[in-house]
């Protein structure tokens, strides 16, 4: 199982936790203020994922985080510290 799965299998198992809800609201919000758009292909804005964010949820804001903390085309160093915020968040739960 590569570090991505186990990630996504962490996600699934502590999505409700008070913890990463929060980061991943934080993060929506900060994507949301700044305009930016990463791979958004749902119906909803960022903003409107994160005032409607639901455990199920967690998954798809972790590859958002994911995308965000690899790539190179973004350089916002506040949403890339969130991105890494969210990912350790999971990786400690």
């Amino acid at each position: 199982m590569d570090a991505n799965e186990e990630l996504y299998k962490k996600c699934q198992e502590n999505a409700g936790s008070g913890d990463i809800m929060g980061a991943c609201k934080v993060m929506l919000e900060i994507m949301a203020a700044k305009d930016l758009d990463v791979d958004n292909d749902g119906d909803q804005t960022y903003l409107q994922m994160a005032e409607n964010l639901k455990p199920d949820d967690v998954r798809k804001v972790l590859e958002l985080a994911l995308k965000i903390r690899e790539s190179g085309d973004i350089k916002d160093p506040e949403l890339k510290n969130t991105a890494s915020i969210l990912i350790r968040a999971i990786e400690m739960s």
